[in-house]
């Protein structure tokens, strides 16, 4: 627990007493990169009392305590300990022992061994910030335990009394230039209709970013993708009863947030982001679903608050017009309803395309991918299969096995929308 350097001990006559221990917690905010202020000069025991003596000025102090056995750990940032530190009346009161160590660069460790438990109370230092003075108070062996898992608290000296880390001998300034213009929103194609559900359709990768590459074939994953893409818009539009675009139509690259971003900005009903898997093993083959995990939105729930300032319009309701808690809260309701809806849609394409596409065993998959975080639009990654795979990279390669591909997201698109409109 403790390091081995420089130790010093003290050990004075066992205090007759059996209580527990409890514990206020006293922490330290401290620069570690300040150099190194003062020693501990004295350590003073009055009963109850303990002060502690420094030569120069410290950075602050905190404590910690352990069970078992009972002891009570101060360390002292921007101290160290003393040649040969003194333990003045070490035998009275509630501490048998007095221990002192050099855990770190920078920090002195006091460690009281106690003869009883007992809780630090009234902790203080002196106006000149050169002694640190407090209480031990015996409390109960539960108290103590209880203590022992709880937080450190602040403890620093006066501020002008107070070690200062080095000033600051240098800054760098970088120009960041002016920001890029939002991406050119896509065509949407189908009827001309705008009560139709609208479908962004996302081939993962483009441009400079080739994404896995099949080893039996050299195909890319950016062009099977576009493909599959492309075959997919085909068979919803033939349908016409849907309204499609895709994020890219050609071979360029769009960063994550611009690929959700797109389907935001356009207000579509459903985002699919299609991509095909790799792995080492290539035996490994087979489609897969992935939605986004309810841990990973309750995160992006937070960040998206904080980013959005609260007054940004999710799902048409202005968060901006409400107070905080009641904004987090619609903001969460809307993320967890988004989140269902592509669960749902989810299971419905692995059921609808799985007569004609192979999938993995437990093909319904949660992830923290950037592209399925638009807290208002339902988002499916879509793995086709495994680019790896010799049989799976030819299937996803060619024409038939886009139609195959393309045939299942239809029907499943028709089928997701229907049950929609059936609910309202």
């Amino acid at each position: 627990m403790f390091s081995n350097k420089h130790w010093t001990i003290v050990r004075p006559w066992r205090h007759r007493s059996a209580m527990g221990l409890c514990f206020v917690l006293m922490a330290m905010i401290w620069n570690p990169a300040a150099a190194l202020a003062g020693q501990i000069g004295a350590i003073e025991i009055r009963d109850s009392e303990i002060t502690l003596r420094f030569d120069d000025l410290v950075a602050g102090a905190s404590t910690f305590l352990l069970a078992g056995p009972d002891r009570i750990a101060l360390d002292i940032a921007g101290a160290e300990t003393g040649r040969s530190p003194q333990a003045a009346n070490a035998r009275a009161g509630l501490v048998r022992a007095v221990r002192q160590g050099q855990p770190g660069p920078g920090t002195a460790r006091i460690v009281l061994d106690l003869a009883q438990p007992a809780v630090l109370a009234g902790a203080r230092f002196a106006a000149d910030g050169r002694s640190l003075t407090f209480q031990l108070r015996p409390v109960s062996a539960n108290e103590f335990e209880r203590a022992s898992r709880g937080p450190r608290t602040l403890l620093q000296p006066p501020a002008g009394f107070r070690a200062k880390p080095p000033e600051k001998r240098y800054s760098v300034t970088v120009p960041i230039g002016k920001p890029k213009p939002a991406v050119q929103l896509p065509r949407i194609e189908g009827p001309d209709n705008s009560r139709l559900p609208l479908v962004v359709i996302d081939a993962g990768h483009g441009g400079h970013d080739p994404g896995a590459i099949s080893p039996h074939s050299g195909k890319r994953e950016k062009d099977i993708t576009l493909a599959l893409a492309r075959a997919i818009r085909a068979d919803l539009l033939a349908s016409g009863r849907v309204r499609v675009a895709l994020t890219r139509a050609d071979d360029r690259y769009l960063v994550l947030e611009e690929r959700f971003g797109i389907a935001r900005r356009l207000k579509a009903d459903l985002f699919i982001s299609v991509h095909a898997d790799a792995a080492e093993n290539e035996s490994a083959s087979g489609a897969s679903v992935y939605t986004l995990s309810e841990v990973a939105s309750d995160r992006e729930a937070a960040r998206l608050a904080a980013r959005e300032n609260k007054a940004n319009i999710i799902n048409g309701v202005d968060l901006g017009a409400h107070s905080g808690d009641v904004s987090s809260i619609l903001l969460d309701l809307t993320l967890r309803e988004t989140m269902n809806v592509a669960s749902d849609f989810a299971r419905l394409l692995q059921r609808e395309a799985s007569e004609t596409v192979k999938f993995r065993t437990n093909a319904h998959r949660f992830a923290s991918f950037v592209v399925l975080k638009a807290p208002d639009t339902p988002s499916v990654l879509f793995e086709t299969g495994f680019i790896s795979n010799k049989e799976d990279s030819e299937f996803l390669a060619s024409a038939a096995g886009q139609k195959k591909v393309a045939r299942g997201v239809r029907d499943a698109v028709q089928i997701h929308f229907a049950r929609r409109v059936a609910a309202r």
